[in-house]
């Protein structure tokens, strides 16, 4: 991955000045931008393999075991059958590209992520990645949630996706979040930093620029939707209005903060859609797994099968598409 976001030295009012969104506008660019593509045969096929590059295959259940781990690191690392790999021109060699682009487990998981990971020798393709600071609810006093971090890195992870506390979005406690936020980027040391929002609990959607703005401008690599326990997580509309964010730290700082949508993308059809909303937004440099990651847990299963179905024009049964 490439250098970490080095943010703002302070925190910066002048960023925030379009905080101001227009609700409807945004559902209006999310239905044409959900409707604007009809995608066929290998050019969809195409589309999903990329989707699979950009995966952070996740598992966060309270009855996580390091063998669970494992075979998710597995997974992660032949995330498709071999002879459909092959039929789709690609084999799983060296160079092979077809991987996801990191594994997020909890913070006592990490080490068995990263031995497994070294096993197969594929510590330099596939990241570790682990959510630290109280997750989900990130009400858990600061000190604790730093410690947390620094444990998680010390471990191997070599991504952490950080909770901010919404409660100082939903008070407006902007300089407070600011300050947080710093402390957990100097926490994370060499380790990318994904801040997750949690934007369906934020209230409404200038919060969500709000929040997503201050979190670059203190070291976040990534903003992050959801934590994927949320009732409301990952929608266009949101993707929309960080998406705006992000462009527009861009134009200030010249420097690319990355995107991750999480929970509620299950199916082809969402990865799709969040593909090409980051296309016509922020454009093909942020098509790469150094810009852009989707979590899920459920959704590789739906694009093997939609490959399968692709190549074979034949509909499998649900139990071949499991993860395995």
């Amino acid at each position: 991955m490439g250098r970490n976001n080095p943010g703002c030295n302070i925190l910066d009012p002048g960023l925030l000045e379009n905080a101001v969104v227009n609700l409807s506008a945004v559902n209006e660019q999310a239905t044409k931008l959900v409707n604007s593509r009809c995608l066929k045969n290998e050019f969809e096929a195409a589309w999903l393999l990329k989707a699979i590059t950009c995966i952070d295959l996740t598992t966060l259940a309270g009855d996580d075991t390091s063998s669970n781990v494992t075979r998710l690191c597995r997974k992660a690392a032949r995330p498709l059958p071999e002879d459909l790999l092959n039929y789709l021109g690609f084999e799983y060699d060296a160079d092979c590209p077809i991987r996801t682009a990191a594994v997020c487990v909890y913070p006592s998981k990490v080490e068995a992520a990263v031995a497994t990971l070294h096993m197969l020798g594929l510590s330099d393709k596939i990241n570790v990645a682990s959510v630290a600071t109280g997750f989900p609810c990130g009400q858990t006093p600061l000190f604790t949630r730093l410690e947390e971090i620094k444990w998680a890195v010390k471990q191997g992870a070599k991504e952490i996706d950080i909770v901010i506390d919404r409660s100082l979005v939903l008070t407006g406690q902007w300089e407070r979040l600011y300050n947080e936020i710093k402390e957990m980027r100097d926490a994370c040391g060499d380790a990318h930093m994904k801040a997750i929002l949690a934007a369906g609990e934020l209230t409404n959607l200038s919060n969500v620029y709000k929040a997503s703005t201050i979190a670059m401008m203190a070291g976040a690599d990534f903003i992050k939707t959801s934590t994927g326990k949320e009732s409301i997580n990952a929608t266009i509309p949101i993707g929309i209005v960080m998406c705006r964010a992000i462009a527009d730290y861009y134009k200030k700082t010249n420097f690319k903060v990355g995107l991750k949508p999480a929970g509620g993308i299950k199916t082809s059809n969402d990865a799709i859609n969040w593909l090409v909303m980051i296309k016509e937004i922020l454009g093909d440099a942020w098509l790469t797994p150094e810009l852009f990651r989707i979590g899920a847990s459920g959704l590789l299963s739906d694009l093997e099968h939609r490959l399968y179905q692709i190549v074979t024009e034949k509909i499998g049964e649900p139990y071949e598409f499991s993860m395995g």
